[in-house]
């Protein structure tokens, strides 16, 4: 657990023969030349704390365009025994590369478990990173001369529903003592805890909290499991603090099964609690009811009060409001939104709508223009509600042969390159974006290019996507496997840009992607999915390996998606958020009455679903004029979702 102290000094670099090899040691001739093969068994006995065998294996990779990395293997399993002198010449020599900041946050972190302050404070002075327990240990080494004072900064990192390493304990702590987290923080952090369903740390919370007003984590895993039980029989309690967190929290899990039954229970009960307390759980109904799109939501935003600044209810105020057409609440939702977030592009363009419709057009006009330079989803919206014409795929800039050429001179470009041939994509990735940190446009652009020249169609599709001012959909928005893809996509009577704006989305064209769910290959097939998909076409002695063929992923995946496509009567949207959610969520997530396509897309319950749907649809539009297709404008796309009703057909058992 987070909050759990460690004994000072357990976590130690493995250290083993007589000591570390000096830096000028690390830069001496080579013994004889090493191959790529010599590099990952290099990695290999650094990962499994072999030294012997990476020095053994060092001698040889002397001239080795990944040395930098062979170097940082050597002096992180040394770190223990290197001098200061020792560590600054490393981060200076490999300046260029990631793995110089990642020796410089591996020493820091080294300093601060051993409290060498002193040197902590220098080196954090040089150091351009923003990891959370490194500011942690730099408050902690600032409240040594400042005091208490110093740990003010620190407020913010306080309030989240996340764990925090280790170092922020101290920090806490002082924080505590010093006066600047009071009571009502403790709890405010509590219920953040709470709301994510994480117990552990909620109980973990509480221990700062005066003795005897914490709650045991075997209570309030006894109210997660069973809240309602808790609610009968202790909702009345309210003598404590902790007895209300506790109904509240119970009636929180209780809202996400069935809104309206915690809401009768909070009628009965809400007049017993203080009014800050009446407002905070009516404003947890009513978000749990517009998640599962019920029409009484709006009813309880109202009972929650003024919302300023609570920008995740505010949000779902709105969409609630989207789908009862109540345009007047959806512009005083976003009115009252903070300053951020009303000036992102989703809530710019729903604003926009709202003032259309409540006849204030020329306002709606030029808010409709700013999101319109936006290249994404609602950018693309904004255009179309202008009358203006969408996804233009004419390039501004192409780069030259020679700003290519000087992109790939540079090492860390090279080095990066070598890593993602490899397969070493999480380093490969890291020093590709190091590299490309401090790129204007056209560098950014020259850097696409030759990553597209290398295949490698991720880190060219999101370098690409970086420009400020100068863009090339072209390199946005790559066509790889464009022969297998058509081939397969005429086959199955799928829209072709459709799907390669899928596939951008799910894999960015990486053959053997795999997700942390276990998702495979270009168009992401879930096992039992492709189990499904391989016996609905007959493939007999199907093997999971199968699906890592471009051709057979490609095949099974858009078998797939044809399905739910013709099973969602034949709307793009919902089939994107079925390949994604699953069908029974796309159809549960229907009205009982016709909705815009665009409406249903940003009501969508789930973060990464919502995001997904819209980026796929966004996608299609400039996939359709790339390819020359044209097509529809976004909007009419999206079309009109069907009512649930008559039409909807339960899916069979055994179907994904």
């Amino acid at each position: 657990m987070a909050f759990a102290r460690r004994r000072r000094g357990a976590r130690r670099w493995w250290v083993a023969g007589a000591g570390i090899l000096f830096a000028a040691q690390l830069l001496a001739p080579p013994a004889r030349a090493g191959g790529d093969d010599d590099f990952m068994a290099a990695r290999e006995a650094f990962r499994t704390g072999n030294r012997a065998r990476l020095e053994q294996l060092a001698g040889r990779l002397k001239d080795h365009l990944l040395y930098p990395y062979v170097a940082y293997y050597r002096m992180r399993m040394g770190l223990e025994q290197a001098t200061p002198s020792e560590i600054r010449t490393f981060i200076d020599t490999y300046r260029d590369s990631q793995v110089s900041q990642r020796l410089q946050a591996d020493w820091l972190r080294w300093l601060g478990e051993r409290g060498r302050w002193e040197l902590f404070r220098q080196e954090y002075a040089r150091y351009e990173g923003d990891e959370v327990d490194l500011q942690c240990y730099a408050l902690q080494a600032a409240a040594l001369v400042q005091g208490f004072e110093a740990l003010r900064e620190a407020k913010p990192l306080w309030f989240t529903a996340r764990e925090m390493p280790d170092a922020c304990i101290p920090v806490f702590e002082g924080m505590v003592s010093g006066g600047i987290l009071t009571e009502e923080d403790i709890w405010t952090r509590m219920r953040l805890a709470l709301a994510a369903g994480k117990t552990a740390l909620a109980s973990a919370i509480g221990a700062y909290l005066p003795e005897g007003q914490a709650i045991s984590a075997k209570a309030l895993q006894a109210v997660a499991d069973q809240p309602e039980r808790h609610v009968q029989q202790r909702g009345d309690r309210t003598a404590s603090r902790a007895d209300r967190e506790l109904t509240l929290f119970a009636l929180q899990r209780l809202a996400r099964i069935n809104p309206a039954h915690a809401a009768s229970y909070w009628e009965r009960l809400q007049s017993q609690f203080p009014a800050e307390d009446r407002h905070f759980l009516w404003g947890r109904l009513a978000r749990a009811a517009a998640l599962a799109h019920k029409p009484e939501a709006l009813d309880y935003f109202r009972r929650a009060g003024d919302l300023e600044g609570q920008d995740d209810l505010l949000a779902w105020k709105a969409r609630a409001a989207l789908r009862a057409e109540d345009w007047r609440t959806v512009l005083e939702a976003i009115d009252r939104m903070s300053p951020g977030q009303r000036q992102q592009a989703a809530w710019l363009y729903w604003r926009a709508r709202a003032l259309k419709r409540l006849g204030q057009g020329a306002e709606a006009a030029a808010t409709l223009a700013r999101v319109a330079s936006d290249h994404g989803f609602y950018g693309l919206l904004a255009a179309e509600e202008l009358g203006g014409v969408a996804a233009t795929a004419a390039p501004v800039h192409r780069p030259t042969e020679a700003e290519v050429a000087a992109v790939g001179r540079l090492p860390a470009i090279r080095r990066a390159l070598a890593l993602l041939r490899l397969e070493q994509r999480i380093d490969g990735t890291r020093e590709w974006n190091y590299a490309i940190r401090g790129f204007d446009d056209r560098q950014l652009l020259a850097a696409a290019e030759l990553a597209r020249r290398h295949k490698q169609w991720e880190r060219a599709i999101s370098t690409a996507e970086r420009t400020r001012e100068l863009h090339d959909f072209s390199l946005r928005y790559l066509m790889p496997y464009r022969e297998t893809l058509k081939s397969v996509a005429q086959a199955m009577g799928l829209d072709e840009a459709w799907v390669y704006g899928l596939i951008h989305q799910e894999s960015r064209f990486v053959p053997n992607a795999r997700s942390s769910a276990g998702a495979v290959g270009l168009m992401q097939l879930m096992p039992a999915t492709a189990r499904w998909v391989a016996q609905q076409l007959g493939i007999k002695s199907y093997r999971r390996t199968m699906v890592e063929q471009i051709e057979t992923n490609l095949t099974m995946g858009m078998y797939y998606l044809k399905h739910v496509y013709e099973r969602l009567e034949g709307q793009p949207v919902l089939a994107s958020a079925a390949y994604n959610a699953g069908p029974r969520r796309a159809q549960s997530w229907r009205d009982v009455q016709p909705m815009e396509g665009a409406v249903y897309a940003e009501t969508i319950p789930f973060n990464e679903t919502r995001g997904y749907v819209q980026k796929v649809m966004a996608n299609t539009q400039y996939y359709a004029a790339l390819l020359g297709r044209g097509g529809p404008p976004l909007r009419q796309r999206l079309g009109t979702i069907p009512a649930r009703g008559a039409s909807e057909r339960s899916m069979p058992e055994g179907e994904p």
